[in-house]
């Protein structure tokens, strides 16, 4: 655990104004040599578990990331490893929308008829990416990974989902170096330049409360339903205030919208999940419940998902 005071001693920052700007007052950072195969594998043997499934029984793996243990081979290959899974799998890059597109993909391939069961993975470490000498990106990310199971039903839980992308926004949310055309050096390390850059954050602060807002109304306008219907908002919890900003944009009551970003952070393709697990173990989500979750990320990336809560409430062991 990373508290905002760990920062303290060397940024120009103080607990109450990491807390007043972003509503975090602590991250998980993994410890050094474990990366998002590990984590993803722990969330996906949960779902497995609740889902009372084996591994053997999952037909597609989506594993959403943009922090893979290594270039190659798929962090969707070692988790298959790790698991035992024998269906087939790919990594999607959707940054902090991973998951979300996850979503939709998973929901495709069911309809299209080429898979009964998959598993959608959304598993970040960001922590080696962050520069701690920059305040404006060094505390707001944490390490998690979250998972979940889309399987065939006679009634959709998954309605609808809307994604999309705004490429004229790819230079604000970015990791300048590592890849092919800057690979790592002693230099470009040294320079950061493998690190998270965010160079206008109320840039990426107004743009991604418009995206998220217009991605809910478009996916309850396509499905029907208006906000007053909805039970649940679980928003990319990459900041306290982008996600209340959301809410009263959509003119949706507060009691409905999670904020969940206060104990982990952002942490990216896995918030969502992260946080869906968090509130149905608190008994916040029922069978029958309208969930809308909504995301934004590099690239510039975003959409929304309306969903049917079907899983059962949790029993004693899982609520612990």
């Amino acid at each position: 655990m990373v508290p905002n005071a760990f920062f303290e001693p060397f940024l120009d920052t103080t607990d109450e104004w990491i807390r007043t700007r972003t509503g975090i007052r602590e991250r998980r950072w993994v410890e050094p040599g474990q990366g998002s195969v590990a984590l993803a594998a722990s969330a996906a043997r949960c779902a497995l578990e609740r889902a009372h499934l084996a591994a053997e029984r999952i037909d597609l793996t989506i594993f959403a990331t943009w922090t893979p243990d290594q270039w190659v081979p798929p962090a969707s290959a070692s988790l298959a490893g790790e698991l035992g899974l024998s269906g087939w799998g790919f990594d999607l890059n959707g940054a902090c929308t991973g998951w979300v597109y996850g979503l939709q993909v998973a929901t495709a391939e069911i309809h299209a008829g080429l898979a009964e069961r998959v598993l959608v993975v959304g598993s970040d470490v960001i922590s080696p990416f962050v520069n701690l000498t920059d305040r404006a990106t060094a505390i707001l990310f944490g390490d998690a990974a979250g998972a979940v199971i889309v399987e065939r039903a006679h009634e959709p839980g998954i309605i609808a989902s809307v994604t999309g992308n705004d490429p004229t926004m790819a230079d604000q949310i970015t990791v300048p170096g590592g890849g092919s055309r800057e690979p790592a050096t002693p230099e470009t390390l040294a320079a950061h330049r493998v690190s998270v850059h965010m160079p206008d954050g109320q840039t990426v602060f107004k743009r991604a409360v418009g995206a998220m807002a217009q991605s809910c109304s478009t996916v309850l306008e396509k499905s029907g339903f208006s906000p007053d219907d909805v039970d649940s908002v679980v928003a990319h919890q990459a900041n306290a205030r982008i996600i209340r900003a959301v809410a009263a944009r959509l003119g949706l009551r507060e009691d409905v919208v999670w904020v969940d970003v206060a104990g982990v952070g952002n942490t990216s393709a896995a918030s969502i999940p992260v946080a869906l697990d968090r509130g149905w173990r608190a008994g916040r989500l029922r069978p029958g419940d309208l969930v809308l979750t909504t995301a934004f990320g590099a690239g510039f990336t975003w959409g929304a998902n309306l969903i049917r809560w079907t899983a059962p409430p949790p029993d004693a062991a899982d609520a612990a």
